[in-house]
C-alpha cells in the first residue's frame, strides 16, 4: 500500500512535470507566432510604401531632370527593401528608403512646380500615412519582440527555450538618421 502511494505520487509529479513542459513550450510557439504576425503587418505597410514609389519617382522626374543621383537613391533603395530576405534586410533597407526618401521631399522645397503638383502632394500625403501606420506597426511589434524575449530569457523558460532552440527576435530600431535631432531653421 505504501508503494503503491509512492507510485501514484511519481506519476503526479512526472504528469505535472510534462503538462508544465506542454504549456511552456506552447507559450514559446505563441510567442514566436505573434512575433510573425507583427512582421507580416510591417510588412505590409513597406509593401504599400513600395508600391507608392515609383509613382513619386514618375511625379518627380519630370520636375527634376538634373536631379537624376536622388532618384536613382530612390529607386535602388526600394529595389532593396522589396528583395529583402528577412527582417534585418528589410529594417536595414528601410533605414535606407527613408533617407532616400527624405532627399526626394527636400527636393520640392528647391522645385516650387513640383510642390504644387497635385499628384506628388497625393502621393506625399500618402506615403505619410503609410510611415504613420508603419511607425505603430513597428511599436506593436516591438512589444511582442519584447514579450517573447521575456519569455525566453526568464528562468525557468530561458531553460526549455535553449532545449527546444527558440531564438530571440531583433527588435525593429530607429538607425542613426532617425535618431538626429531636427533642425528648425526660420
Amino acid at each position: 500500500m505504501e508503494t503503491t502511494f509512492i507510485f501514484i505520487g511519481i506519476v503526479i509529479v512526472i504528469a505535472f512535470l510534462i503538462g508544465f513542459l506542454i504549456k511552456t513550450y506552447n507559450g514559446f510557439v505563441r510567442a514566436r507566432n505573434r512575433v510573425k504576425t507583427q512582421w507580416a503587418q510591417i510588412d505590409v505597410q513597406l509593401k504599400r510604401r513600395a508600391d507608392l514609389i515609383p509613382n513619386l519617382i514618375e511625379s518627380v522626374k519630370g520636375y527634376v531632370k538634373h536631379e537624376n543621383d536622388v532618384i536613382d537613391r530612390v529607386a535602388a533603395a526600394r529595389s532593396k527593401m522589396v528583395g529583402a530576405g528577412n527582417p534585418k534586410e528589410a529594417m536595414q533597407a528601410n533605414a535606407e528608403l527613408t533617407s532616400a526618401l527624405g532627399r526626394i521631399f527636400a527636393l520640392s522645397e528647391a522645385y516650387p512646380t513640383l510642390k504644387a503638383n497635385t499628384n506628388f502632394m497625393q502621393l506625399q500625403n500618402s506615403l505619410g500615412e503609410t510611415e504613420s501606420k508603419i511607425a505603430y506597426a513597428r511599436q506593436f511589434y516591438n512589444d511582442t519582440v519584447l514579450i517573447y524575449k521575456d519569455k525566453i530569457t526568464l528562468f525557468p523558460g530561458n531553460i526549455f527555450a535553449a532545449m527546444f532552440g527558440f531564438k530571440a527576435e531583433a527588435f525593429f530600431e530607429a538607425d542613426a538618421s532617425e535618431r538626429a535631432a531636427v533642425q528648425v531653421k526660420f
